[in-house]
């Protein structure tokens, strides 16, 4: 039976595309990796990407009988939803609503982090200055995971809910932000960022990033 072909852009700066990478990895769902190099910004729909995503944007996870999941949220629900076992939602309920929140306030929120600090995972970057608005969403992120992992998780993991979830998952290309242009944050969430990044399948993903030769000129004058 074929494979699921998740359609991702370029590892070191598609942060929506390395969420549903992850929760599918999380999983244990074998999948197919297609990369579409990204352009700059306000460049126009990409005819590559046109081709295989009904939206025009990557990632695009697309299924053995041809239906295609185009957004980055559904595409780790539908991994939740094929290995319900896996963990990337918790069971109870209470849990996982707040989880959702979480989840869903990055997938529609902090775009003052996103427009300061682009993910890009081959740079480190001294000096970067950043607005009053942009430190309100960094602390609120902060505060926010923090404060799920005190309710929610587990002394024995790192990760948020005390196991990887889709709110690791969802957050993981922040911890990466903070990385690239050295963002204080508080001990815990630091914690939680070194957990990520010494998580084997980040580790896998980081480092297909360090060795892509594709490049956007905008991302990197950041």
């Amino acid at each position: 039976m074929a494979l699921p072909i998740l359609t991702i852009g370029n590892k070191n700066y598609s942060s929506w595309s390395m969420r549903p990478w992850l929760a599918l990895k999380w999983a244990g769902i074998a999948f197919e990796e297609r990369i579409i190099p990204l352009g700059p910004r306000g460049m126009g729909p990409n005819p590559d990407i046109l081709a295989v995503s009904p939206s025009g944007t990557v990632p695009v996870l697309e299924l053995a009988d041809g239906t295609k999941i185009w957004d980055t949220l559904s595409i780790c629900e539908w991994a939740h939803e094929q290995a319900p076992d896996a963990g990337l939602w918790p069971k109870d309920a209470i849990a996982r609503a707040l989880a959702r929140s979480a989840t869903c306030e990055m997938h529609s929120g902090f775009a003052a982090v996103r427009q300061t600090f682009p993910m890009n995972l081959t740079r480190v970057k001294t000096g970067h200055e950043w607005s009053d608005t942009a430190q309100a969403q960094i602390q609120r992120i902060d505060d926010l995971l923090c404060g799920l992992k005190a309710q929610f998780g587990s002394a024995d993991s790192p990760f948020i809910l005390g196991h990887r979830s889709i709110v690791d998952a969802f957050y993981a290309p922040v911890a990466t932000r903070f990385r690239t242009y050295q963002v204080p944050v508080s001990a815990g969430l630091q914690a939680w960022c070194e957990a990520i990044f010494q998580d084997p399948d980040f580790a896998s993903w980081d480092q297909a990033a360090q060795l892509e030769t594709w490049t956007i000129a905008e991302t990197d004058a950041a």
